[in-house]
């Protein structure tokens, strides 16, 4: 590869670890001050370091397994693997496929299913507010840094026709998290996790071979992993809360906690897991120091999922259908004005709104979440909202179509 590689203390890094720190630490001035860090942790930015050439090694063995030509030795094929998701491994399974749901199945003694359970609730009744929070700050916000960006373009897995496509299987998998129980062994969100998880350990696979390591580290990786993490656990949060809905510390530690299984489940390094908020923004913190300035395709990705908002499914007359899709735009924009700022909406190439969007939904979360919510029945009615939300966001996004998970492929 052309790139140098960058060494601190006689470890090497990928050149984009810390080429654009002084971004960082302007982007994460928010984090920086909830998580109280005072100086930055050397320890920590090492770790973060290292882990842009970390891959979870059950997944890359999965991925050997089931690309190599049927009938070698050990190899895993796609009915292998479903029929293992589905009902478990047979005794004479290969050892890679053995060995990855040995992994999985083994849930960590940490785990705690009432708390775990709660956190699913708490995540259902943030209902439209997550979604939003997920596309927009999550989702659109993880573009300006590349990387990432760049291994999604060239999968093409969140440009052109794709796009909706995957944004409605990531929102179908997000929704499922939050159905009770889904998380135990088995579970549907217990499936599709395992399901994503090996089908990055395949994206790793492919990848890397022609990706520049020099340069970005492995195409998934440990840290990019945790990264993504933050973006859907302490970063959800924080979204909710700007949006006027009222978290409390025992529901953050619970959304946290669900989180944490999570994040085990995708193959996360225990030392990347957290309990705490504090402790995820303090780690995202370090995460924004580590990252490169923004790519291309971050302003390829965002532009893209914008574009899709004027195409999502409505069961009503053209008109209404056009309307609504020219609504779905301008919301979209005027919130991402207000979360992401006009620095960054220039850096994606996104036009500036005026924040009306964000005025509406903090009035309508008041209402819902302060005043109906504390009503007799009100929780039970917001558990009734999120779900209906639910359904909806997902019937926009799939249509007619039929709900897969990121169909794997090798």
């Amino acid at each position: 590869m052309s790139h140098a590689s960058a060494t601190t203390s006689g470890t090497t890094y990928p050149t984009r670890f810390r080429e654009a720190q002084a971004r960082g630490e302007r982007l994460g001035r928010p984090l920086r001050l909830l998580a109280r860090v005072g100086e930055v942790d050397e320890g920590l930015m090492a770790r973060i370091g290292a882990g842009f050439g970390a891959r979870d090694e059950a997944g890359a063995a999965l991925a050997h397994a089931m690309r190599l030509r049927a009938g070698e030795p050990g190899g895993v094929s796609m009915a292998d693997f479903r029929a293992a998701l589905e009902g478990g491994v047979p005794e004479d399974a290969p050892p890679a496929l053995a060995n990855f749901f040995a992994v999985v199945e083994a849930t960590p003694e940490w785990v705690d299913w009432d708390l775990l359970a709660r956190g699913a609730e708490v995540f259902n009744r943030f209902g439209q507010n997550a979604a939003d929070v997920l596309l927009q700050l999550s989702l659109i916000g993880g573009y300006r840094f590349g990387g990432p960006t760049d291994l999604l373009v060239a999968t093409g897995g969140l440009t052109g026709d794709t796009t909706r496509r995957r944004l409605a299987e990531t929102q179908q998998w997000t929704a499922s998290l939050s159905r009770p129980g889904a998380l135990r062994l088995r579970g549907e969100a217990w499936r599709l996790t395992v399901h994503v998880r090996a089908m990055h350990a395949l994206v790793n696979a492919s990848f890397e071979p022609r990706w520049d390591v020099e340069r970005w580290g492995l195409p998934i990786n440990q840290s990019d992993q945790a990264a993504t993490l933050g973006l859907f656990d302490a970063v959800v949060l924080l979204g909710v809360r700007a949006l006027g809905v009222p978290v409390s510390a025992e529901d953050s530690r619970a959304v946290m906690h669900l989180w944490k299984y999570v994040g085990w489940l995708m193959g996360v390094d225990h030392d990347l897991l957290v309990d705490s908020e504090r402790e995820r923004h303090r780690i995202n913190y370090h995460l924004l120091l580590a990252q490169a300035d923004v790519s291309e395709a971050g302003a390829r990705l965002s532009q893209s999922i914008l574009a899709v908002q004027t195409g999502l499914h409505v069961d009503a007359p053209a008109a209404v259908r056009r309307l609504y899709g020219l609504w779905s735009r301008e919301r979209l924009l005027s919130m991402l004005t207000v979360f992401l700022g006009p620095p960054s909406m220039r850096e994606l190439g996104l036009p500036l709104r005026p924040p009306w969007a964000v005025g509406y939904v903090v009035v309508l979360n008041t209402l819902r979440y302060r005043v109906l919510g504390r009503l007799p029945g009100g929780r039970a009615r917001l558990d009734r909202w999120g779900r209906r939300t639910s359904a909806r966001v997902l019937g926009r996004y799939f249509g007619e179509e039929r709900p897969d998970v990121g169909e794997l492929r090798h």
